[in-house]
């Protein structure tokens, strides 16, 4: 078993099986090649002397409701345009939590251990002898998706449709929660020395809203409505303001998210009421003043009466810009939506330059995520952070990377151990 970090009770130390007390509820420490990890649903937290001590510490998520700590072998590389990132901080997506929660996505399922994470930024530690843009001591974030870059998806540059893509946490293919990753150099950012790592792993997201907005090809003075005030539904405010929307409306039916999105990016705020969809597009319509409708609405719900709410919202011959996941089916008003003539899209992860113009429009101020980030973990806490995500609670919470500012365990989870 790993040595405890605590000056509590040697007793606990020796003990063969420790327990953990968190919030009253009581999990036994388990051991699994030496790495100890705990069971359903409890908190995951290793104790170590030092994650420096470990190779390759990583977040491994081993089936539905079970995660551990494992130390794995330190990437190599691969390519001779590869580099190794030793990652600092990593955001925690929806889509992390669901499988976590559920053990697959759609016809994505989690049948072996894998790493969790994609959402990440680090410090280059080794390139490949080929790399000309990066340099040992480079700050980067990562894009987590690498596609074969030949199929006919690729060349036209929607990569993010390639049949071959080669995903972060996404099965089989393991996540970034470790302490290095490898990964093409064109995948690699560099980061402006102003911008923070902290920053840099919320690119990812930036990167969805980005994409997001671009397929409802948002312009300067058009009206955008925006359902859902979650990290994602927030950036898709943000980045249509930095494309010159001139009214940003941000729909949710919880108050303290719709406030804040009324001082991140928003320019009008809406509540859903309980009545019909109709009801509610008219409403928002005239508190908004969007005359016959808004130009774009992007859903980053998935929820269905939110979908039904953006088809009635939108003007004739508007853009409708499907971001969520939800229900593989819905009923959907195909009678208003022909009526209209609306253009009605599908979004995607991101393509060919999605990244770059997300590091850009941080670096230029014109998008600032820090206000999102809600606060960070140490790694041993992993679980924590997912515990949060899961609970809604804050907007982006970051893990940051084995021994990156590790405080003291004990302290820093308000734990007790006992024997």
């Amino acid at each position: 078993m790993l040595p405890i970090r605590s000056k509590l009770a040697s007793s606990a130390v020796r003990a063969s099986s420790s327990v953990v007390r968190q919030r009253g509820a009581v999990k036994s420490f388990e051991r699994l090649s030496g790495v100890q990890f705990l069971g359903s649903r409890s908190l995951s937290t290793t104790v170590s002397k030092s994650c420096a001590a470990h190779k390759n510490l990583s977040f491994v998520l081993e089936k539905q409701d079970h995660v551990k700590f494992e130390d794995r072998p330190i990437p190599t590389i691969q390519d001779a345009h590869d580099v190794i990132v030793n990652v600092k901080y990593t955001g925690i997506c929806g889509s992390d939590v669901h499988y976590w929660t559920h053990g697959a996505i759609g016809n994505f399922v989690v049948r072996a251990p894998m790493v969790l994470g994609h959402e990440s930024s680090g410090i280059v530690e080794q390139v490949g002898d080929k790399v000309k843009n990066l340099k040992v001591g480079d700050r980067v974030a990562m894009e987590p998706g690498v596609p074969c870059r030949r199929c006919e998806r690729c060349l036209e540059g929607y990569y993010n449709l390639c049949d071959d893509m080669k995903f972060a946490a996404t099965p089989p293919y393991d996540g970034t929660l470790a302490k290095y990753y490898r990964v093409p150099e064109d995948f690699a950012y560099k980061l402006p020395d102003h911008v923070t790592l902290e920053e840099g792993a919320v690119v990812e997201p930036l990167s969805v809203g980005v994409h997001v907005v671009k397929q409802g090809d948002v312009k300067p003075g058009d009206s955008v409505v925006v359902y859902g005030a979650g990290p994602v539904g927030l950036l898709c405010c943000a980045v249509a303001k930095a494309f010159g929307a001139s009214k940003v409306v941000c729909i949710d039916v919880n108050e303290d998210r719709l406030q804040f999105a009324g001082k991140y990016a928003a320019t009008h705020l809406f509540r859903s009421q309980r009545v019909s969809s109709e009801e509610n597009a008219a409403n928002m319509i005239k508190e908004a003043e969007l005359g016959a409708g808004a130009d774009v609405a992007i859903d980053a719900t998935g929820a269905e009466p939110c979908i039904q709410q953006a088809i009635h919202a939108l003007r004739v011959g508007g853009t409708f810009v499907q971001a969520g996941m939800g229900k593989d089916n819905i009923t959907w008003p195909i009678t208003t939506m022909c009526a209209k003539e609306l253009n009605v899209r599908g979004s995607f992860r991101y393509k060919a330059g999605d990244y770059k113009l997300a590091v850009d429009l941080i670096a230029t101020g014109k998008v600032d995520v820090k206000q999102l980030i809600t606060g960070s973990v140490a790694f041993e806490q992993a679980e924590i952070a997912f515990e949060r995500v899961k609970k809604s609670e804050g907007i982006k919470t970051l893990i940051r990377g084995p021994g990156v500012n590790d405080p003291s365990l004990a302290n820093a989870a308000n734990l007790t151990l006992t024997n």
